[in-house]
């Protein structure tokens, strides 16, 4: 009994002595991991910092950007309604055909359902210049009309002073600059627009042709307006402010300094 004990308690010493190195080990993970952890907070504020340095870069430079090659700003029209002048024009019309007149203004017919436009159609939405704009309510049945009209008559009236142009080239430039914005900030585009003219085998690509059919030119729009909400998602714009249909007027806000995150 008395060699058992002996034996035990040299086993026990034994245990012990590594139970000691143990300690020891585990004391110095510890230590590891509070140098790693520093490490790690250290370099998570940096690149803390580092993120914001780049967002504030991008901010900069979307700002510089849309302020010197790409403006865009809300414009009040300041033609006159043809409604308004026949009614003063006209003595006899009554109060009646006026206000409805007036409620037919504010309302536009777009892909089989009337759309109201808050504006009353007074404001449009320019890109690169006041002469350069799109309708507010995002009605471009004008480059419908346009096309239809082209097919059966030609003329040097059917190619002057046209609003289709204008509808043309203010798309155009929004998806120049949709695509210069996802290159600044980083963020992959689900929509493929190209905004070049190039030459393929259905013909010129997007809204720089002019024989775009209904069919094209609704989708390519879908698809601007598509790529537009997912970069004012990514920087955080106020879903209230957004409208699916309202393409310059989203991408006014997306670019306005009043958006805290733009650049994230």
């Amino acid at each position: 009994d008395a060699e058992g004990l002996l034996r035990i308690k040299e086993e026990n010493q034994k245990h012990y002595r590594r139970a000691q190195r143990h300690q020891e080990k585990k004391e110095k993970i510890q230590r590891h991991n509070r140098k790693l952890g520093d490490l790690v907070e250290k370099k998570t504020y940096e690149l803390k910092t580092q993120y914001e340095h780049l967002a504030n870069l991008r901010r900069s430079h979307i700002l510089e950007l849309t302020s010197v090659i790409f403006p865009i700003e809300e414009v009040k029209t300041s033609m006159r309604d043809p409604a308004d002048a026949s009614s003063e024009s006209d003595s006899a019309m009554s109060s009646s055909t006026v206000s409805k007149l007036a409620e037919a203004r504010r309302t536009t017919y777009l892909s089989g359902r009337w759309v109201c436009d808050d504006h009353n159609g007074d404001t449009s939405i320019s890109i690169t210049g006041p002469w350069i704009i799109l309708p507010n309510n995002g009605d471009y049945s004008a480059y419908y009309s346009w096309v239809e009209e082209k097919k059966t008559t030609q003329g040097p009236d059917m190619e002057h002073n046209n609003p289709a142009h204008t509808i043309s080239a203010a798309l155009c430039y929004a998806t120049q600059l949709v695509n210069t914005l996802s290159l600044i900030l980083d963020v992959n585009l689900p929509k493929k627009l190209c905004n070049r003219q190039v030459k393929t085998q259905q013909g010129n690509h997007e809204f720089c042709g002019e024989n775009l059919s209904r069919h094209r030119f609704t989708r390519a729009v879908k698809k601007l307006n598509a790529n537009i909400l997912h970069l004012c998602f990514s920087q955080h714009v106020n879903l209230d402010l957004l409208h699916p249909l309202h393409t310059l007027r989203n991408l006014m806000y997306l670019v306005s300094p009043d958006t805290k995150n733009l650049g994230r």
